[in-house]
């Protein structure tokens, strides 16, 4: 679906659904681990407040909806939409949108889009001593949004990025810099930033059927994987690389929703979403001590969840990838695709495939 089509399906007529998902609901289930359970931002990973109203109120429809569906590759925001392999039809996106809007308390007033024309070199300059702090020397993101993002380039408008700027976002960490920085200041950030967008289309679906789950364990012959523990809860991504490579008795569960394990996925893990918890799992899981290590990009609230659901359950051997699956990419850990092939870099294992 192109990225148009993708637009023009958040105004497309909807069916009603037989029974319809309720808001709240949703966002407790989906959202709630990360955005935090009155949508207060950084509960996990600095996910950003859902209830800012610079945010709610000022960002496009387009902007938000595509947020949702598309998440953030490379980050810990995942794709939520069921064409990408998310848990959300295209209904409850419209569910969930429209009680976050209800709940933000805010009319719908898109910024004006404007094209801004600054310097970029000196943008960057403004970028490393305001900015860099809390949104990463190349944008990756940290307690601030990932603003080197594709997906979030692709669809913010200069016109918001100034506002925002400018503004700030309330209950965030966000200041407003409209006192701090003149217009040209501004402007030269927006150019900076606008800069480094290289251009993004809605991926197509990708449709790859997950492994049997009685296909859990990995090198059922091998000895049980000799882990390096900490305080008996996290394992570190060098002993889990290491024990793959020696080829030990091991089962990886990825905890982030299955439009990640899609992209990418350690080798041999099977996608467990944080959102199902272990019902359908618990049964296919010997109970013969094999170490179980789930991991996700938090990098620890998903997989925390899912290894507390296993804990309760008897499986005292469950265990956190320490670092999370960016760090494990980064480190150069192997990864393959969806449909598993190996990927050959980073970027090609962190980016959606088609």
């Amino acid at each position: 679906m192109s990225f148009s089509l993708l637009l023009l399906s958040l105004f497309a007529p909807r069916a009603l659904a037989k029974e319809p998902a309720d808001g709240a609901m949703l966002y407790a289930r989906y959202c709630a681990l990360c955005h935090g359970d009155d949508r207060q931002g950084h509960a996990a990973d600095h996910a950003p407040s859902l209830r800012s109203p610079q945010l709610m109120g000022n960002a496009s429809p387009g902007f938000l909806w595509t947020a949702v569906a598309q998440g953030r590759p490379g980050t810990a925001m995942a794709a939520f939409a069921e064409e990408q392999g998310g848990p959300l039809s295209h209904d409850q996106q419209h569910v969930l949108l429209e009680w976050l809007m209800a709940r933000s308390g805010v009319p719908s007033e898109p910024v004006d889009d404007v094209v801004v024309n600054g310097d970029p070199l000196q943008g960057r300059v403004v970028y490393d001593e305001h900015c860099a702090s809390c949104h990463g020397v190349k944008g990756e993101g940290g307690a601030g949004t990932a603003l080197g993002n594709p997906v979030f380039l692709a669809t913010a408008s200069d016109g918001f990025l100034r506002h925002t700027i400018q503004q700030g976002r309330a209950a965030t960490p966000m200041p407003a810099f409209a006192q701090t920085l003149g217009e040209k200041e501004t402007d030269d950030v927006v150019s900076f930033l606008r800069a480094r967008a290289i251009g993004w289309d809605a991926p197509p679906p990708v449709r790859v059927r997950p492994p049997d789950l009685d296909a859990a364990v990995l090198n059922p012959d091998g000895p049980p994987a000799r882990l390096e523990h900490r305080e008996r809860r996290f394992v570190s991504s060098v002993s889990v690389a290491a024990a793959l490579a020696r080829e030990e008795r091991i089962i990886l569960l990825d905890a982030r929703p299955v439009s990640d394990w899609q992209r990418s996925h350690i080798p041999g893990a099977l996608p467990g979403p944080f959102y199902d918890g272990v019902d359908a799992i618990v049964p296919h899981l010997p109970r013969d001590g094999t170490p179980i290590v789930a991991y996700c990009a938090c990098p620890h609230a998903a997989s925390g969840k899912i290894v507390d659901a296993l804990k309760g359950r008897g499986f005292r051997q469950a265990r956190i990838l320490d670092e999370g699956v960016l760090h494990w990419a980064a480190a150069g850990h192997p990864l393959e695709l969806g449909d598993g092939a190996p990927a050959k870099s980073r970027s090609d294992a962190l980016e959606p495939t088609g």
